[in-house]
């Protein structure tokens, strides 16, 4: 990863802090803990690279709502769930939540691992999507809103003289418009542009 991927292991149990740090640590891995929710999020680590590994049953915020505050900030942090408590019902409720895993302790360190390495994948692939969009955004806050309006009519395919019947000017200023879009976006075509505006979000 361009960003060094870090394991944050939120566990209000100091011995399994301990002791799971000591095997990421021994696998090569980056690892910060913390023993709960709020410290984590006082951390302000919700937007760094890496994963989660995250205890379900703790003291204060429990595992469940820090997943759901993570979503409400949009962080692109995966989260793994370690439980002594885990059940059925809480293991699909996490993963309907976007988990990417749940694992009952004492947990296997292989499968523990695993999940681990799949979780900087994802974590890898999201801050990838999320730097294209904010790449594409801050290309889109140059254009004046004029430039906006252009640009919307002509990747409907609109014709330069449609645009300007429609906008209420004349086709040579809207060929100077244009011009200027495809420059501050960085394209060359029509199709380039088009492409570049679907990295965005619905």
């Amino acid at each position: 990863m361009t960003a060094e991927a870090t394991v944050f292991l939120v566990d209000d149990q100091a011995a399994v802090l301990k002791a799971l740090s000591r095997l990421l640590k021994s696998a090569g891995l980056t690892v910060q803990t913390f023993e709960t929710a709020q410290a984590f999020l006082d951390s302000g680590n919700a937007t760094q690279a890496g994963c989660l590994v995250l205890d379900l049953a703790m003291p204060g915020i429990n595992g469940t709502e820090l997943h759901h505050r993570l979503i409400e900030m949009q962080s692109d942090l995966p989260v793994i769930f370690l439980t002594g408590h885990g059940d059925i019902h809480a293991s699909v409720q996490a993963m309907k939540s976007g988990a990417l895993d749940f694992l009952t302790k004492p947990v296997d360190d292989a499968q523990l691992l695993a999940a681990i390495q799949l979780a900087f994948q994802r974590n890898q692939q999201a801050r990838a999507v999320r730097a294209e969009r904010q790449e594409v955004q801050d290309l889109l806050a140059t254009l004046t809103p004029r430039e906006r309006e252009v640009m919307a009519l002509i990747i409907e395919g609109k014709l330069n003289k449609q645009v300007a019947d429609e906008l209420g000017t004349v086709e040579k200023t809207v060929k100077v418009h244009r011009a200027r879009v495809m420059s501050k976006m960085q394209v060359r075509s029509l199709p380039a542009l088009i492409r570049l505006l679907d990295r965005l979000p619905d």
